[in-house]
């Protein structure tokens, strides 16, 4: 069975929620306060010298981390989670997949954790990374369709980012005035039954 370690309602939730999509059985290990020094960041230290989440280990005990890696492997198992090979959707989905964890995902170091890049004007870079997530998220809504989900009406393993990304800043009023689409589109995978323990636990409803 897969282990997920991780935190709720952390970037580990993206690859949860694709874990349930895809029915994949998996035990998940609580890792919470993994980034300050202390037992949880020696326990993910001694499975992942990155120390971050998630950190996902195989059924042959080697290390899966980084969430569109994860969403690659779990597409090998599960190919119906994409659109089809040949078709402009699927070059659109490995665009967008790859453009989130490029773009997006440094914003949130950079705000987050601003102390691990510069010693002074902290706040000044925490407050530019957010306004470029706003023109980043501005620019998405614009690349999507009407939906329900990113490629219209069949769930991809990209469609497990939207929840979780509401939840984080610039927060879900936001979203909802800004970015209606992406927004619906969040709103839509919240509804689906077989996410609803995992969504539950990663207070993503």
């Amino acid at each position: 069975m897969l282990t997920l370690y991780g935190v709720p309602g952390f970037g580990s939730a993206i690859s949860e929620v694709m874990l349930a999509m895809t029915r994949e059985p998996y035990d998940f290990v609580n890792v919470e306060g993994f980034d300050q020094p202390g037992p949880q960041q020696e326990k993910l230290i001694a499975i992942n010298p990155l120390c971050q989440v998630p950190t996902l280990v195989l059924e042959d005990e080697s290390i899966m981390t980084e969430s569109a890696a994860i969403a690659l492997m779990l597409l090998d198992r599960h190919p119906q989670f994409a659109p089809r090979p040949g078709t402009p959707a699927r070059d659109r989905f490995w665009r967008l997949l790859v453009w989130l964890v490029a773009n997006v995902y440094p914003t949130f170091t950079l705000a987050d954790y601003p102390e691990r890049l510069v010693d002074e004007q902290q706040a000044q870079l925490k407050a530019n990374a957010q306004r470029l997530r706003k023109t980043y998220y501005q620019w998405l809504e614009q690349e999507l369709g009407e939906g329900p989900y990113t490629f219209g009406e069949e769930i991809t393993l990209l469609d497990a980012y939207w929840p979780v990304l509401r939840c984080w800043g610039p927060g879900r009023e936001w979203f909802a005035a800004n970015t209606p689409k992406l927004n619906a589109m969040a709103d839509n995978v919240c509804v689906r039954v077989e996410l609803e323990t995992v969504l539950k636990a990663n207070k993503l409803l």
